[in-house]
């Protein structure tokens, strides 16, 4: 892997993650109480990683697993002084002017720390198409836009019907937080293009990315918008290559093919594009490495993101300077347990990055 030594790249975001949805393992597979979701052990792992430097932290959102977005992001806000939020809300459950004023209250909270990971989700017990699914997604961050912008809305649209003034509580900027949006399909794509600030890749091959970069640039400069990129990925760092190889072996040595198929169908997104390729790059690989440093078993027993980057300091370091390269200036990071790589990552990778959050 070569990089333009000479090549000039801006600060990277990097992010680490909040298991607020039952995904925090030793052994993948194999659940233990004291790393299930909970208020205690998710509020942990937020202010462990605001101690050790990161920029961000990504709070998930499940319907069935885990504990409520929205509510631990209310409450961890008032624990933390520096550290960005990145809130994962789930577009086919809420009323767009109610979720305007929870966001812009969170945000009040936050000193303005705050950014929204949109879920172009269904409502749960229904099952829309895709085109219809991320129709009303692209309707509801027009919506949010709108108001978290302090703008009066009068808005008849497909799916809903909204007259009102805006929120009296605003955003501490006066504007909307941003909006962090992440698919692969046609109409994801589209709907980034018309309405997200920031597109989140799950692990690929390099070529993917850029091209995948550059499909989803063009998809936006027609709707005379800019978009940034981010990459959501696990990492397993450690001293040697050899010792990062086997931490990751280690990782998966208790999980059968039962159990890992069954943690990936508990997700609502199991059959999705996305969810497809992370597939497609594990059968490729054969659960192996698809690319340099880049492991697909971790894989087996996530629905979403499929691919971990395993190596030594400098071997990882590489890797995610090859997607600044490419155009990536947010990364959206975990590992298992979330708080030992975590303290891993920052002892050893974290401080040689030029980072700083995403403005």
């Amino acid at each position: 892997m070569v990089i333009d030594e000479g090549l000039e790249m801006n600060p990277c975001e990097v992010s680490w993650f909040s298991a607020l949805c039952d995904d925090d393992y030793e052994f993948l597979g194999v659940a233990e109480p004291r790393l299930q979701s909970s208020w205690e052990h998710c509020r942990d792992l937020v202010l462990q990683s605001e101690s050790l430097g990161f920029d961000n932290v990504l709070c998930p959102s499940g319907y069935a697993l885990g504990i409520d977005t929205t509510a631990f992001a209310a409450a961890i806000s008032t624990w933390v002084r520096r550290i960005r939020l990145l809130v994962a809300l789930r577009m086919g459950e809420s009323w767009p002017p109610q979720l305007a004023r929870q966001i812009a209250t969170i945000d009040q909270m936050l000193g303005g720390r705050l950014a929204i990971n949109i879920i172009s989700s269904d409502l749960p017990g229904e099952t829309l198409e895709s085109g219809p699914r991320y129709a009303r997604t692209i309707e509801a961050m027009a919506i949010l836009r709108q108001l978290l912008d302090g703008e009066a809305i009068d808005h008849d649209g497909q799916f809903w019907k909204v007259k009102t003034a805006p929120p009296r509580v605003a955003p501490v900027s006066g504007r909307c937080p941003q909006f962090y949006f992440g698919g692969l399909s046609e109409h994801a794509r589209d709907a980034a293009a018309k309405g997200a600030d920031v597109y989140l890749m799950w692990p690929d091959t390099l070529p993917a990315i850029r091209d995948t970069i550059a499909d989803v640039r063009a998809r936006a400069a027609k709707e005379g918008r800019t978009l940034r990129f981010g990459y959501r990925v696990h990492v397993v760092v450690r001293e040697t290559e050899e010792e990062a190889r086997a931490a990751a072996d280690r990782l998966v040595s208790k999980l059968d093919d039962h159990t890992g198929a069954r943690i990936r169908a508990n997700s609502l997104d199991s059959r999705s594009a996305g969810v497809r390729r992370q597939a497609e790059l594990r059968e490729a690989s054969g659960g192996e490495y698809v690319e340099d440093n880049l492991w697909t078993g971790i894989g087996r027993a996530r629905s979403g993101c499929g691919a971990a980057i395993v190596g030594d300091p400098d071997q990882v370091l590489a890797k995610l300077n090859a997607y600044r390269a490419e155009g990536i200036e947010a990364f959206i990071l975990s590992g298992y347990p979330h708080a030992a790589e975590a303290d891993l990552f920052a002892r050893h990778v974290l401080p040689r990055l030029d980072h700083a959050p995403l403005a």
